[in-house]
């Protein structure tokens, strides 16, 4: 399993292929993991390699990133992480910054991990002329993982399943890299190649399938993200002094959502008791977006915000939450021909699930979350735009939460335990082994 983000990463892109890992064991397989032994990695989370298996194999071997140089052309200092190209925390993105895109977009094709294809690839035919396996998986972004895979592929003939977390091409944030003709050929190049040559192809939802199917006629399956049982074996009471709405987990400038900063606002204002029990958790990176909205508005008095915790801890919040804030992507008029944020199903909409906590969605109406979240009666979800949806849903949270309501495990979630989810993953690889 050939990975770039593995503990102690943080963040979202671990979580996946580290739960699969956790347990592939229960169903027969028994996985070899492969990633980076000096990762420059955004977040760092120690408390995730409590979930490693025990005795498991993992070949590391040193990778060179170019986040040297982007430090020193930022004024960044050396010992800091450097956070997505996408979040802002203090002030307007910088012409560094934003050259900084520009090359990542058109000389790092297709990412800024290229410089480890080569080397893996030499490192990993070696190893494996020595120690046989079944099947090869890569995982992406970045997708520098798949084209390790697919060289190793070619030249041993080990059958190969290549797993897409997020879009290649078509990523939400693919407009911010300014590509050139050539680059977006390239990449479209390289990921028709991936999908064409990969025994299987997996994506973490319905639209991704149906957009790689135009691409491809290599099997294309949906293994959604999903959550851990494990991770929510101590029961955290809900927060009866104040009415939370909380999210968890980075809010870049285009998941700001000034309507709804705007609908809270006009409630407070109309509804003292839900003005005095209100309050609004940040927890994660926020752009500098996110803070200037809401201070415009005046919710900074009953903000709080709260840097990256561990991900049990987290866990902790989401069931303590009164409701919990799914935010999807804005592309404002370009919304209508962008295919990704209706497709992308994030792993904290099933850990919210898991939370048994009702979710405030703000986003498309017809997104796949959202059919996720009205389909298991998990809460409500309104337009980006619609102030009164909001003002009416969050009334409608607040009378259940002064209820006390038990909202009670959601059945919905059940079909998307990592259990049950890394059992579906294992008869895909049972299927590619025996062909």
């Amino acid at each position: 399993m050939i990975a770039y983000y593995w503990p102690p990463s943080g963040g979202a892109g671990v979580q996946r292929w580290l739960k699969f890992v956790k347990y592939l064991r229960r169903f027969g397989w028994e996985p070899v993991v492969y990633t980076a032994e000096n990762a420059e990695y955004p977040i760092i989370d120690e408390s995730l390699a409590a979930d490693i298996p025990a005795e498991l194999t993992v070949l590391k071997q040193p990778i060179w990133e170019p986040y040297g140089a982007y430090k020193r052309l930022i004024g960044q200092k050396k010992e800091e992480r450097v956070v997505s190209g996408f979040l802002q925390e203090k002030g307007r993105r910088t012409f560094a910054q934003s050259l900084s895109l520009w090359i990542r977009g058109n000389i790092f094709i297709p990412d800024a991990r290229r410089f480890w294809i080569s080397p893996s690839v030499r490192y990993l035919k070696n190893w494996l002329q020595s120690n046989p396996v079944d099947v090869l998986v890569s995982t992406g972004p970045p997708h520098s993982m798949h084209l390790i895979a697919r060289a190793l592929h070619k030249s041993t003939g080990i059958p190969w399943l290549a797993d897409f977390r997020d879009p290649w091409t078509n990523i939400d944030f693919a407009a911010d890299l300014k590509m050139s003709g050539y680059a977006e050929r390239r990449n479209a190049a390289l990921e028709k190649a991936v999908l064409d040559e990969a025994d299987v192809v997996t994506v973490v939802s319905e639209f991704m399938r149906e957009e790689f199917l135009e691409k491809t006629k290599t099997p294309i399956h949906v293994i959604t993200n999903g959550f851990d049982p494990d991770d929510f074996e101590a029961i955290a009471e809900p927060n009866r002094h104040q009415f939370e709405l909380v999210h968890t987990g980075s809010l870049n400038d285009r998941r700001n959502q000034p309507h709804l900063w705007q609908a809270i606002v006009e409630l407070r204002k109309s509804d003292p008791a839900f003005a005095k029990d209100f309050r609004l958790h940040l927890v994660g990176k926020n752009d500098i977006s996110i803070r200037n909205s809401i201070e415009a508005v005046g919710l900074s008095e009953c903000t709080v915000w709260t840097d990256y915790l561990p991900h049990k801890a987290i866990n902790r919040v989401q069931q303590s939450a009164g409701a919990l804030l799914l935010s999807i992507n804005n592309y404002g008029q370009a919304e209508q021909g962008f295919f990704s944020p209706k497709a992308t199903l994030t792993g904290k909409l099933f850990e919210y699930l898991a939370a048994s906590r009702p979710i405030l969605m703000v986003g498309p109406t017809d997104s796949q979350a959202a059919t996720v979240v009205r389909d298991g009666g998990a809460g409500l979800v309104c337009g980006f735009e619609d102030v009164e949806g909001m003002k009416k849903a969050l009334t409608e949270l607040y009378s259940r939460w002064k209820r006390n309501e038990p909202l009670g495990f959601s059945p919905a979630a059940r079909q998307f335990s990592r259990v049950s989810l890394t059992e579906k993953m294992a008869k895909l690889l049972d299927l590619i082994s025996n062909k």
